[in-house]
């Protein structure tokens, strides 16, 4: 069991930046596969960005590759998702995810076992 916490999100301008943070407690960081997804209202949740456990595998949705960086520090049992160049579109309450079977679980939701409970990104224009 692992519980998860976000935070970081707030108001920002378009163009401005933001880092998230997700707190993990429980088993040892190390052995979950993390990834960043958001949802929008009234829209499906969407898939951010994933990190393997070590860290060395990571994609991202292409609606923001170039902007979005995530990373992992296991030692500080956390993920971070840096956002730059938020535009309106990235507005959205974002969730971080586990998945404490796999290495790295990449885009499918369906393969984490565990989500926060979300924090609010909201870019004015």
């Amino acid at each position: 069991q692992v519980q998860l916490v976000e935070s970081g999100g707030g108001l920002v301008q378009a163009g401005g930046s933001l880092r998230l943070s997700c707190a993990a407690s429980g088993r040892p960081f190390s052995n979950y596969a993390m990834g960043w997804f958001r949802q929008a209202p009234g829209k499906e949740r969407d898939f951010v960005a994933a990190i393997s456990r070590s860290g060395l595998i990571r994609n991202y949705a292409d609606s923001v590759k170039g902007r979005f960086t995530i990373s992992r520090d296991n030692a500080k049992n956390t993920v971070y998702l840096q956002m730059n160049s938020l535009n309106s579109e990235d507005t959205a309450a974002y969730y971080c995810a586990a998945d404490k079977d796999s290495n790295y679980s990449g885009r499918d939701a369906n393969l984490y076992d565990y989500w926060g409970q979300g924090t609010q990104v909201t870019v004015s224009s």
